[in-house]
């Protein structure tokens, strides 16, 4: 059988940075992945470059950030008020570290994950960008089974 829309695959694979090679997941054979087509969970364009394949099928190709999590929003990333982060007069110190990743509610109630990138002492700068925004991906892996 090969991967369409309405199938589900197991795969493993390893996906890095293109720029400069970093190993950002690794999915190995103990635990791989399984993944449903055509039902729109998956990026266009990595389920495009998978279609047709079948088991024991290898694959190595890359998404362009255009094609994976788009390019990085300079406008996604502002300071916030160091006192939004209090609760009862107090800020909790161990959040407030760069590379933490807190969930956040706007004005309308939406929920967004930010990265704190800065820490200042009136404010936080916070990145809402998806954390692989601007970076070209490489998939390279093999299809277990396909159903």
């Amino acid at each position: 059988m090969k991967i369409a829309p309405n199938t589900t695959a197991k795969l493993i694979y390893t996906l890095t940075a293109v720029a400069d090679g970093k190993i950002i997941e690794k999915v190995n054979e103990e635990k791989p992945a399984a993944f449903q087509f055509g039902i729109g969970q998956l990026l266009p364009a990595f389920e495009k470059n998978l279609d047709g394949l079948k088991a024991e099928d290898e694959f190595s190709f890359i998404l362009k950030a255009e094609d994976a999590y788009g390019e990085a929003d300079p406008y996604a990333v502002f300071d916030i008020p160091i006192d939004t982060f209090e609760v009862d007069g107090k800020t909790d110190e161990k959040m407030l570290q760069v590379g933490n990743t807190i969930p956040m509610t706007d004005n309308d109630g939406n929920k967004h994950m930010g990265r704190i990138t800065k820490v200042m002492e009136q404010a936080v700068t916070m990145d809402f960008n998806h954390p692989l925004a601007g970076k070209d991906l490489q998939f390279s892996g093999k299809v277990l089974e396909v159903i």
